[in-house]
Order: C-alpha cells, then sequence, then structure tokens
C-alpha cells in the first residue's frame, strides 16, 4: 500500500541523485491534477537545484515521444500520465536516460532498470479513489526535499488540487492518501475545511488569498484545456504557484466565451450533421474547435 509505494519513491530519488545529468525534461498533463503535479515537482527539483525543463501534454502524441527519446543521459519524469504506456518508454529510451512516471491511472508494468513506475495502483490503492497523481507527486516531492534538508509542505494543498479536480471523493470527502495530504495542508493552514450537505467544501489559500477549491479547479481546467495552444499551461502553472489575478480572471473570462461559443456553433452543427447508421451515431469536428485543446 502506501509504505510500499514510498519506498519504490525512495529507490527511484535514489537513482535520480546517482544520475550525472542535474538537467530534468518534466512533463505532466494540462488538466487541475497534472497542472498541480506539475507545479509540485516543479518547485521540488528546482529547490532540490535541478534545472527544468518543463511541457505540457495533452495527449501523449507518438510525434513528441519519439523525438524526446532521441536524447540520451537525461532524467525524463512524467507526470499524471505514461503509466499505462510505460513499456512503450522503455522500448523508446533503450536504456539512455532515467524515466520516472508519477501517475494514477492503471498502469502496464514494466521490467526496466531505467524506467521507474511509481502508480499508486501498483500497490494496492486506487488512482480513482485513494490518491491522485497531485498526491503521488507531493510524496515523491517530500522525500526527494528530505534529502536536501528541505521541506514540501508548503505544496500539500496543490497536492489535494487534482483530486479534487478529478471529483475522488467517498461520500462527498477526499478519502485515501488524498486524506492524509489534506491533513498536512490543514495543519499548514493552506486548506480549510468545512461540512457541507454533500459531504465537504474545500478553500485553498494561495499566496495570502482564499479560493473556494472547485472553482479553481474549473479555473485551471479552462486555461489547460480552452488555452492549450494559448499558453495557458504555463499561466496554469503561475496560477498554482501564485494564485489568480485580474489580469488572470480576464483571460479566464475570454477562454470561456472562447469555449461557450464554440460548443454552441458544434451543438447547431450538429443538429443538421448527426450521421446514423444501424448502431451508432457519430460526428467529425474536424478543426471546429481550433484553438481549443
Amino acid at each position: 500500500m502506501k509504505k510500499e509505494l514510498l519506498q519504490a519513491m525512495e529507490q527511484a530519488i535514489t537513482a535520480l541523485e546517482h544520475a550525472a545529468s542535474r538537467k530534468i525534461v518534466l512533463l505532466h498533463h494540462n488538466d487541475t491534477d497534472g497542472l498541480s503535479s506539475g507545479t509540485i515537482l516543479l518547485n521540488a527539483f528546482e529547490n532540490a537545484g535541478y534545472s527544468v525543463e518543463r511541457y505540457s501534454l495533452e495527449k501523449p502524441y507518438p510525434q513528441v515521444l519519439e523525438k524526446l527519446f532521441t536524447r540520451e543521459g537525461e532524467i525524463i519524469v512524467c507526470a499524471d500520465f505514461a503509466g499505462k504506456i510505460a513499456p512503450l518508454l522503455s522500448k523508446l529510451n533503450e536504456q539512455k536516460n532515467l524515466v520516472i512516471i508519477l501517475d494514477h491511472h492503471p498502469p502496464e508494468r514494466v521490467n526496466d532498470e531505467k524506467v521507474f513506475l511509481l502508480d499508486g495502483e501498483l500497490f494496492g490503492l486506487k488512482g480513482d479513489r485513494d490518491i491522485s497523481a497531485s498526491a503521488t507527486c507531493f510524496l515523491f516531492s517530500e522525500i526527494l526535499l528530505r534529502r536536501h534538508n528541505a521541506a514540501a509542505t508548503a505544496d500539500a494543498h496543490l497536492g489535494v488540487l487534482g483530486a479534487i479536480g478529478d471529483g475522488f471523493f467517498v461520500d462527498g470527502a477526499l478519502a485515501g492518501v488524498n486524506r492524509d495530504v489534506l491533513d498536512i495542508a490543514v495543519q499548514r493552514g493552506s486548506i480549510k475545511v468545512a461540512p457541507s450537505t454533500s459531504g465537504e467544501d474545500y478553500r485553498i489559500i494561495i499566496n495570502s488569498c482564499e479560493y473556494d477549491a472547485a472553482e479553481l479547479c474549473s479555473v485551471l481546467d479552462t486555461v489547460g484545456g480552452v488555452g492549450y495552444y494559448q499558453n495557458g499551461t504555463d499561466k496554469g502553472i503561475e496560477i498554482c504557484r501564485t494564485g489568480v489575478n485580474p489580469e488572470t480572471e480576464e483571460y479566464v473570462k475570454e477562454l470561456k466565451r472562447t469555449q461557450d461559443a464554440v460548443f454552441d456553433r458544434e451543438i447547431e452543427h450538429l443538429k443538421s450533421n448527426l450521421h446514423t447508421s444501424d448502431r451508432i451515431q457519430w460526428f467529425d469536428v474536424e478543426n471546429r474547435f481550433k484553438p481549443m485543446g
């Protein structure tokens, strides 16, 4: 369970520290869980003295992965994706780089001393209930920074933000490892918890400002998804680090106007362009969702 996952993280971090390179290529997903995971790892690696080259991937695009794994002697970290394609990454890597995967989706095991698959699903945890990618990354950052005489608790609120964004609730409340990380954030004062009719409500404090956690997740999903091709994921990292400012609020409003217009137009289009056969209904959006992710 959690103990075994932590032991596997210790081994991965030992390999990380023994690597010749001090540069990390960080890949992470573009939703709330991915953006909070990316921020946690970015902060942790920088605090531990690594330089970080960061990219947000909406999907594990084959062309991107093939180009990435032409590198040699580097450290590649994947957050909130890649557990399922760990064998593919192992094949592409050909033992050339150290690869660390931090995920919570159902994974495929891999037997490769250069590829560390840190996924709670492999250790008896439920990736859609007990542990999010952000919680996984927080646990990893705790171990890493502890070895550098530093603390990761400042990012505990981000460690549960992914679980909130993905809706990982048991009777309306966070549970499992997500709950453990929540307790750390509450103790630190970066999250407030209040009972609600459906379970619990969460409010997150970033840079001395308080936000409804569900609303903040909506903002992050919007900038990461709708704004994917407009530097939205960079904005998402900034929001996780410093909160929402007036400029960001206007940016999000504009993205939501774009999103509403695209969906309204597509709904009208479907009224006369939905293809129906004996067993399925289908349609092709072509490029009509551009510039959204």
